[in-house]
């Protein structure tokens, strides 16, 4: 990615490609260039070790032509507001992609989990929660994203219970069962990369069984959609996180391997494996990469040296603009991120309508229910780039999502 350009950047640019090709009402457009609204504000807080600090939030409500905002919320130190209003708009697509009749948003703050205690993380949710002066499930629903889980949405719910005096478990996304989650919530983002992952294989007349991947990011989401690969009898040759790869040639056994995740903390030092960079592992010689942990890994500087048939985005924005065009015209099949990791977004639409309506899913009917709505949306963005001329699946994706956004708007009569 350039220098001066930020991933937001990005987004805009994807948007205005895919509205040039998918002739889109330019008013739409311009409605699209900036968010609804912005909330930015500051959380002051004394920590356990008696030191006090100040941390930046955000909460970006991008469109809500299609309904109301939801989603993620992330904590990460080097977290930018460029950065949340490029997942505010992501997720505004992403919603359109999955038939999701949801407007898109995102929050974040910027903080090191890693310097907080349990009971400063708590405060810090808490006070994020209050900020937002929430509204409900018919205005606002904010869910889980990097740095935030089970416990974060947790604290989250009973703080909106405890402000507002009422019991309301379709407010908070991304909770666990016994608070009013869905069951297969936290599996579904990867879940739903290995289903669109098939798809595109067949697609290409690429047999899993065997084929070398690799997956960048062996968080919730990699480790999740390498487990499904390894049980395919895929051959994960190469998986890293924030502390390094690690590669084995032969395949790596997942199950171990997350064994061994959860005892050291980290893939490193993995018993019969070699180490890696995580360059490195994005340039295996593999048919397959996904993509895992966050944006702009895959750039103008290290795309041309990336060698797999297909990439799927389990990250949002791993591909810049530059390297999306590189691989393209490598005739490299890259399934985007606004279709191939709405796993998660469509188990959260589960997640508000269960918790809306009080009765509850088993976990058939969450994962047949995701198998066919994420196939549909891989489908619909195939189709819809065949019919743009365009041999990319993530313009044919954005022109499906705004096609139905352009109509909304008319219909609101907002253009």
């Amino acid at each position: 990615m350039s220098p001066s350009k930020t991933v937001f950047d990005v987004a805009l640019d994807t948007l205005n490609e895919a509205g040039r090709l998918g002739q889109i009402n330019p008013r739409a457009l311009k409605v699209l260039q900036t968010p609804k609204r912005i909330n930015s504000f500051c959380i002051p807080l004394k920590l356990d070790n008696g030191d006090f600090e100040v941390f930046q939030a955000y909460r970006v409500h991008y469109c809500d032509a299609m309904g109301p905002f939801r989603d993620g919320t992330r904590i990460r130190p080097e977290l930018t507001l460029d950065e949340i209003k490029a997942l505010g708009i992501f997720m505004t697509v992403k919603h359109c992609v999955a038939d999701i009749p949801a407007g898109g948003a995102k929050g974040g703050i910027r903080a090191d989990l890693r310097t907080l205690t349990a009971r400063d993380q708590e405060s810090l949710i808490r006070a994020f929660v209050r900020n937002l002066t929430p509204k409900g499930p018919w205005v606002d629903v904010p869910g889980a994203d990097i740095g935030t889980g089970e416990q974060a949405m947790s604290w989250m719910l009973d703080e909106y219970e405890q402000t507002t005096g009422t019991h309301c478990p379709a407010a908070i996304n991304d909770k666990p069962a016994i608070l009013g989650g869905s069951l297969g919530g936290k599996a579904a983002t990867g879940r739903g990369v290995f289903l669109v992952l098939q798809a595109a294989a067949q697609d290409m007349g690429l047999e899993l069984n065997q084929a070398p991947a690799a997956v960048q990011g062996f968080g919730q989401v990699g480790a999740e959609l390498a487990s499904h690969l390894y049980q395919t009898g895929c051959r994960v040759v190469a998986v890293s996180d924030v502390y390094g790869g690690i590669y084995d040639p032969k395949g790596l056994d997942i199950p171990a391997l997350k064994d061994h995740v959860r005892s050291t903390g980290s893939v490193a030092d993995f018993p019969g494996t070699e180490a890696m960079t995580n360059d490195q592992v994005l340039e295996a010689e593999v048919d397959i990469l996904v993509p895992a942990a966050v944006h702009d890994v895959v750039h103008a500087g290290n795309a041309g040296k990336v060698r797999a048939k297909l990439i799927v985005e389990g990250a949002n924005g791993p591909l810049t603009t530059e390297a999306d065009q590189i691989l393209t015209d490598k005739q490299v099949t890259v399934v985007p991120d606004v279709v191939a990791n709405s796993g998660g977004a469509t188990v959260c639409h589960f997640e508000r309508s269960q918790g809306l309506s009080d009765e509850y899913w088993d976990l058939d009917r969450v994962n047949a229910t995701l198998r066919t709505r994420i196939i549909a949306a891989y489908t619909q963005s195939r189709d819809r780039a065949r019919e743009a001329n365009t041999p990319s699946l993530r313009f044919g994706a954005w022109i499906h999502a705004l096609k139905k956004l352009e109509r909304a708007m008319l219909l609101r009569g907002w253009i």
